[in-house]
């Protein structure tokens, strides 16, 4: 809410009860006293100005609200204090409930009801009331506490995802200047230490000819091995494996950061859990270097403590340093140009962090920075125990408080009624309704029979209260329970579960997976239907009883079909109201997952763009010359050996002024093949996905087009597919069949991705089979047609 609605609500809540009291008794003539309307008005005032800061202090402002309703009520008459003591004490819990902590909102949710409870004992004690007010009370409470927390359940996920989708386009951009990096310096690599050594190697062999001839045959021995390791090595560069270890891990990078530091004499310890390879693990790195470059500058000789832990919702990056020994001089104090804090701030704020960096109490200094996780969600910080504690204390001296005037006033009379009221059969009733609702994920149908079985003992409790209020409210209060339940039954239905998927091969048509797998389709009508057919009956029954108990001058039949026709009305727009939120979740999450596949498809495609045109360079240029060189060494002419050599290297650095200049505009990008999964898992870890890809050594190095594409879009697909739990694709070959398995990816078993995937690999005559729970299996021939393969190509 904004700071409007934050006003304009309790102003609002005013106004109603000023309607309520003392509007409605002034319609009526009767003119309340003025220490009545003066103790309202003060009441009223307390209430609005609390309400109206409720965003800052949520807890404290439930307090003040409370505690001025429920001295205001005392010398008031009845309905002075209704609205503001109900709906004003709901909004200021809904308020507790989305801006703090679950535990916090619970707390005071049982502590006002237990305070209730115990007000209305030490006044009116068991029997004098129905006690259906305080059960209303409390459904009241708990249905704002409920709200409250999945408004902040939803917005946590809604900045979860929005965060993630931030970093996913920011990689986007990243990923295709990671790879043109990653070629710059694997071609320099080879260009620096074997072709240059190739050229030095033939060039003194020619020189030492005549004085030294068993050179030569050393030199031309030299250029043919390094020539063929130059092949290799270009190859790995066109092509590497899809593992971490293709590039240094950001590990190795901070640790070797570190050792290169302590070989400056700085006494420099660690703690590193790094994230993966992303922009998160170039600002953790960046922030690294720079604070130890800043210890080096201004505090030589300091010790310093390097802490970077990567956890699930935040990555905490520290740089502490002691104050330098007593002497130390400070040779780099002028170096700096100043803009290093700049720098750090800039970096953080890329990767979706803050920084803050400032002396310490021992006079050394520090440099926090606080990064996103693997679920790039805002991390909230965990109270210690004894602020718990506290909290508990505190309101049980809250709660226990209406019970003072029992224990020092004693009553004049016992009461004549029953020995307990019907208010407090219906909460315990209500208690138990709400427990089967918490059961109802784990075992829907007890929870159902639960749910039945104590609708039909309200009228029980009715007559044995001697309730006498409203006869058809505490029947709708159960039924409550049952609508409750029947909207959560789309949502239950449509999470993934245990089951067994079945083979399909040819097309969607083949495709039926059980609805136990969980999908985005609506659960079947059948069950549904008997449910609701069910809830109706035992709900008219439990309404009919109760109103012939009392006793009707309505005709049976009426009464039989008007309790059904409300049931079965009732059950049918709770379960509708429950599917149309489930399938607005269902499209919001595809919405967000459409998104980030998107993106990483175009990230790839870039990034796959860009190797394709270093490689095309490679072929064209270098790797013709490295081979008119060993053509020409093991011919034994060490002067065309030598001249190819130059030729490969000055080809090589040519090469690398291309890459380094890179290219504005791209015409057609090519289609990405099983060679670019390392490109799709490096996009997919750096948004903090757990990904691993493994390839057998049976699994050739040239397939098919047609097989080759539909391989990488199928493991595309796939691992698109996964959740936030790890996932592992394994690729081999088998009796001329490509077979692709991926664990970890419960969604593809969705109809939506199963029918992309089934598209697919129907085009080159292959299988897709769904297992265990999260595991999907494809099996492509190699030994495609002809003419498929040339219509890819």
């Amino acid at each position: 809410m904004n700071r409007t609605d934050d006003r304009l609500l309790p102003v609002l809540l005013t106004c109603a009860q000023a309607l309520v009291w003392p509007g409605v008794p002034l319609v009526r003539g009767a003119v309340p006293p003025a220490s009545d309307l003066l103790v309202a008005a003060l009441v009223a005032g307390v209430v609005t100005a609390a309400l109206a800061l409720r965003g800052t202090r949520p807890v404290a402002a439930l307090v003040v609200v409370a505690a001025a309703c429920a001295l205001g009520a005392g010398p008031l008459p009845a309905g002075a204090m209704a609205v503001l003591g109900t709906a004003g004490v709901a909004l200021a819990l809904f308020t507790v409930a989305t801006e703090d902590d679950a535990f916090t909102a619970v707390l005071c949710v049982v502590a006002l009801a237990v305070w209730q409870l115990l007000q209305g004992i030490s006044l009116h004690g068991l029997s004098d009331r129905n006690g259906l007010d305080l059960v209303l009370t409390a459904l009241l409470y708990a249905a704002a506490c409920g709200g409250g927390l999945l408004v902040r359940r939803t917005r946590r996920a809604r900045r979860a995802a929005e965060q993630l989708l931030e970093r996913a386009e920011s990689e986007r951009h990243r990923l295709p200047a990671v790879e043109r990096r990653r070629m710059e310096r694997e071609l320099h690599d080879v260009s620096a230490h074997h072709l240059t050594a190739v050229v030095v190697t033939a060039g003194a062999a020619l020189g030492l000819r005549d004085r030294r001839p068993e050179l030569a045959e050393k030199a031309l021995e030299f250029a043919v091995e390094t020539g063929h390791e130059v092949t290799r090595a270009l190859g790995a560069v066109r092509a590497p494996a899809p593992s971490r270890g293709s590039v240094p891990s950001p590990q190795e990078r901070l640790l070797d950061l570190v050792a290169g530091f302590r070989r400056l004499d700085q006494q420099v310890d660690c703690e590193i859990v790094p994230p993966p390879d992303g922009a998160v693990a170039d600002a953790a790195y960046g922030i690294v270097r720079e604070a130890l470059t800043n210890v080096a500058r201004y505090a030589p000789g300091a010790h310093t403590r390097v802490v970077c832990r990567y956890g699930d919702t935040r990555t905490d990056v520290v740089v502490t340093s002691t104050p330098p020994p007593a002497g130390a001089v400070a040779h780099g104090a002028g170096l700096g140009g100043g803009r290093g804090q700049g720098f750090l701030r800039s970096r953080a704020r890329e990767a979706g962090g803050t920084v803050h960096s400032g002396p310490t109490a021992d006079g050394g200094w520090e440099v926090r920075a606080a990064l996103p996780g693997r679920t790039a969600t805002t991390v909230e910080p965990s109270a210690p125990r004894t602020y718990r504690a506290a909290q508990v204390v505190a309101a049980a001296g809250l709660v226990l408080q209406p019970l003072l005037p029992a224990l020092v006033i004693r009553a004049e009379d016992t009461s004549s009624g029953t020995p307990v009221s019907a208010g407090v059969f219906f909460a315990l009733l209500a208690a138990g309704q709400a427990m089967a609702l918490l059961w109802l994920r784990r075992a829907p149908r007890t929870a159902y029979g639960m749910l039945l079985g104590l609708a039909l003992l309200w009228p029980v409790a009715m007559e044995l209260g001697n309730y006498s209020g409203p006869v058809l409210l505490p029947p709708a209060l159960s039924l409550l329970a049952t609508c409750a339940a029947l909207a959560m039954e789309p949502a239950r239905t449509a999470t993934p579960r245990k089951g067994r998927g079945a083979a399909s091969k040819g097309g969607p048509a083949a495709m039926g997976v059980p609805h136990e797998w969980g999908s985005d389709r609506p659960p079947p009508a059948r069950g549904h239907v008997t449910a609701i057919l069910l809830m109706a009956l035992v709900h008219a029954e439990a309404a009919t009883t109760a109103v012939l108990v009392r006793g009707t001058a309505a005709p049976l039949w009426t009464v039989i079909a008007g309790t059904a026709v409300g049931a079965s009305l009732t059950g049918t727009a709770a379960h509708l109201a429950g599917r149309r939120r489930t399938r607005r979740r269902q499209a919001d999450r595809r919405a967000h997952e459409e998104r980030l596949a998107g993106w990483t498809e175009e990230a790839v495609r870039d990034a796959w763009t860009e190797r394709r045109r270093i490689a095309a360079g490679l072929e064209t240029t270098v790797l013709a010359r490295t081979a008119d060189m060993v053509t020409e060494a093991e011919a034994g002419r060490l002067d065309a050996t030598a001249t190819r050599a130059r030729e490969a290297l000055a080809a090589m650095r040519a090469l690398l002024d291309t890459v380094r200049d890179g290219e504005t505009e791209i015409g057609l990008r090519p289609q990405p093949t099983l060679q670019a999964l390392d490109l799709l898992a490096h996009q997919l870890r750096s948004t903090g996905r757990d990904i691993e890809i493994r390839l057998t050594d049976r699994v050739p190095e040239r397939l098919p087009t047609a097989v080759d594409l539909a391989a990488y879009r199928a493991a595309e697909t796939v691992l698109a597919a996964g959740g936030e739990q790890p996932a592992m694709l394994a690729l081999d070959v088998e009796d001329e069949m490509l077979t692709l398995t991926a664990t970890g990816v419960p969604r593809a078993a969705d109809p939506a991705v199963r029918e992309r995937l089934t598209t697919r690999v129907a085009a080159v005559g292959g299988t897709l089979t769904t297992g265990p729970r999260g595991t999907v299996r494809l099996r492509l021939p190699l030994t495609g047609a002809p003419d498929e393969e040339e219509r890819h190509r």
